[in-house]
């Protein structure tokens, strides 16, 4: 059944661009027709009418234009081609291969599939067990159950000059199950045509398999049992090239191939005894790729325009706004100053590989309330729960309940959108990430405080000397996913004379890999320990992409207190509390400035208080500076809060040694660096949200963060 696609929408070759550079712009509309593509300046992205609402300002000047818009097909499901089989004169050939299922597939889905115009053989897995088809009209069943969680042998021999036919499937150390026919004449492929794994149909794939394939390869002559040919004439080995999107045959003919749609290697196989964790101390051991019916590397459209970034268009944050006459989409971009320069001494690090970490989050929460505040607020009305075409975030599963380990850009991104609800926020507006940074944004734009903007990409790129011009960067409500590349930066940057405000929770978190020869995409093993969305198989714990062990950047020796004084630590649902001031508040009259009260911050878009959600304190064990002050720290936690995961011992005992209640705090820290430079951090994700009071951005928050900002921004 054809899956809901959305009126119209898009994605860009990249968030962000310099003056004088182009965005590509791909747009897809099924129906077709009359469109338009608008610049606007992103102001607010919150829709919320007791809040800043959404608000844009006009950019049609800088580029406005009406084009013929055309229905672009999303194509989701990873699998491998190999263009040019293995040649071989007409006689018998056996066509094999391993797959372990954590799931039964709901229909046929095909393990590897040779075809050519006038032939075609495939074998796959179903409901019924293994099963083959050769083109015309031949298939056989094996009518036996495929277990699960077993890793098993499925092979098909035919011999054309006979019509003799075997299907087979055999667990390692069981019994082999076999079903056998006799079809004369058979026209088998010769090497002519294109060869497929984990999908049939070379020329539009489909019928994509869930599940582990390791060692694919093609023998000569029949099998009535399986046993291992002397001479294949092509051998796949999946533990070669695991860095690439390229498969490696080892047989005589060398008939490489390519991935598409980014499936997921490094996977434990059938070698794998737990006497190695890491893939790159013994590869055979991870020669398994793990396939996906869903997965989505690139929706590979086509180009519809450029957006040519014109000279002198102040740094920010924009969106093309595209209409036609069933719907409209935003597509969210950057643009940077030019290339080492600043317009502002204020840079806001836009936290894009997070945003793209939970790219078309599907959380399945939304109900009748959720649409009704949606309509009601004139809110983003795309949800990913109801178009998964475009593909899930790294917080969704795959449909054999294995972790999406993998998140592209090259696809349209529901989440990234101004006015997007997360949640139905009962005290607040619910928004969470590129809606919620906005708040920060909303709020510069009010109290006239010139910035820049760059992004997590183009730091993981560039380095400190992104940061170089700027006084003092600021991070968004959510920086949780980072590279080695972009903690360097910051480290580099803060350790001498720059300033860093740290402005929300649960940052600098998870390790991720991004590599150029995977432009676009991002990846993430959810390793041991952490608040987790799902968990990574043992031995499954080093990406693929860069070999390097992946996880919680604190089991990677770089807890986020080294780098902002203050790291995770407790987490509830979408609520806040107050912050109350401590002695040390004292010695920094210069932040409390016009704030006369002891506590602060009961309020806000974001749960109801400054203090809320996800919450980061200090702990000077694991880095916090010596010379670090804690200036205020959130009390009366929500009753949903919890001590994360990391933090425990036991159910009585912490790392800490503190009662685990008492880690569920936020905690305001400030210190200065041995270079000079110097770091502000508030312990919390809803901080920005309590910006705004009563109709302003007004109030205690608003007042610390301007007198803390001015006087970094000032030097």
């Amino acid at each position: 059944m054809p899956q809901a696609e959305l009126p119209i929408t898009g994605y860009l070759d990249r968030f962000s661009h310099r003056p004088g550079e182009s965005f590509a712009v791909k747009v897809s509309a099924p129906g077709g027709g009359a469109a338009r593509a608008r610049l606007v300046r992103v102001i607010s992205g919150d829709p919320n009418p007791e809040g800043p609402g959404l608000r844009f300002a006009d950019g049609a000047e800088h580029f406005d234009r009406a084009f013929q818009a055309r229905h672009q097909p999303v194509r989701p499901g990873s699998y491998a081609r190999v263009p040019h089989p293995p040649r071989r004169p007409a006689g018998p050939c056996t066509w094999s291969a391993m797959a372990r299922l954590e799931a039964m597939p709901p229909a046929d889905a095909a393990l590897l599939s040779e075809e050519q115009p006038d032939a075609a053989v495939t074998l796959g897995v179903g409901p019924g067990g293994a099963w083959a088809e050769i083109t015309p009209g031949v298939r056989l069943e094996t009518g036996a159950p495929w277990p699960l969680r077993q890793w098993m042998r499925i092979w098909l021999s035919a011999d054309p000059a006979t019509g003799q036919i075997t299907l087979g499937q055999q667990p390692i150390g069981g019994e082999a199950v076999t079903a056998q026919a006799t079809q004369p004449p058979l026209r088998l492929p010769d090497g002519s045509g294109a060869l497929l794994f984990a999908a049939r149909d070379t020329a539009r794939p489909r019928a994509h398999f869930t599940g582990k394939l390791e060692a694919p390869a093609l023998h000569a002559g029949i099998h009535a049992a399986w046993q291992d040919a002397p001479d294949p004439l092509a051998a796949w080995e999946f533990y070669l090239d695991i860095t690439t999107q390229a498969i490696t045959d080892t047989g005589p003919q060398a008939c490489h191939g390519v991935l598409a749609n980014a499936p997921t290697r490094a996977m434990t196989g059938t070698r794998w005894s737990g006497a190695e964790m890491s893939w790159r101390h013994a590869p055979s051991h991870y020669a398994a790729i793990h396939f996906h019916a869903d997965d989505l590397g690139d929706c590979g459209w086509e180009t519809d325009f450029e957006f040519a970034v014109p000279q002198g268009l102040r740094s920010g944050a924009y969106a093309l706004h595209l209409t036609c006459a069933a719907g409209e989409d935003w597509l969210p971009l950057y643009i940077l100053p030019p290339r080492g320069t600043a317009g502002a001494p204020v840079v806001f690090l836009a936290s894009t590989f997070t945003y793209q970490a939970y790219a078309n989050h599907a959380r399945g929460n939304n109900d009748t309330a959720y649409k009704a505040r949606v309509a009601a607020w004139g809110a983003y009305p795309h949800n990913p729960s109801d178009f998964p075409l475009y593909g899930g975030s790294t917080y969704n599963r795959h449909a054999d309940n294995s972790g999406i380990a993998l998140s592209s850009r090259l696809r349209p991104i529901m989440t990234m959108r101004p006015g997007f609800l997360t949640f139905n926020d009962a005290k607040g507006s619910g928004l969470r990430h590129y809606p919620a940074d906005t708040h920060l944004l909303a709020w510069m734009e009010a109290k006239g405080i010139a910035f820049d903007v760059i992004t997590d990409e183009d730091l993981h790129e560039e380095g400190a000397a992104l940061l170089a011009p700027y006084k003092v960067v600021l991070t968004g409500s959510h920086p949780e996913y980072h590279t080695p590349e972009t903690l360097d930066a910051l480290a580099e940057y803060t350790q001498g004379a720059g300033r860093m405000m740290y402005l929300g929770g649960n940052g600098f978190y998870w390790r991720i890999a991004c590599v150029p020869e995977l432009p676009g995409t991002l990846e993430v093993r959810r390793a041991e320990g952490g608040i987790r969305a799902w968990a990574a198989n043992p031995g499954e714990y080093y990406h693929q992409l860069d070999g390097q062990y992946g996880g919680l950047w604190r089991r990677n020796g770089r807890p986020p207190q080294k780098l902002a004084g203050v790291g995770f630590s407790g987490q509830g649902l979408f609520e806040g509390t107050h912050y109350r001031k401590l002695p040390a508040a004292a010695d920094h009259a210069w932040v409390f400035e016009g704030v006369e009260a002891d506590t602060f911050g009961n309020y806000g878009l974001s749960g109801g208080g400054a203090a809320g959600f996800e919450l980061d304190r200090a702990d000077f064990t694991l880095g916090t500076p010596a010379n670090a002050a804690i200036l205020a720290r959130s009390e009366d936690p929500p009753a949903s809060f919890v001590t994360v995961p990391e933090e425990l011992l036991s159910h009585v005992n912490t790392i800490s040694g503190e009662k685990a209640d008492a880690l569920k705090r936020a905690e305001i820290v400030h210190f200065v660096t041995p270079g000079g430079g110097e770091v502000f951090a508030v312990g919390s994700i809803t901080w920005c949200g309590s910006l705004w009071r009563d109709g302003a951005f007004q109030g205690p928050v608003s007042r610390i963060m301007e007198n803390v900002l001015r006087r970094f921004a000032a030097g």
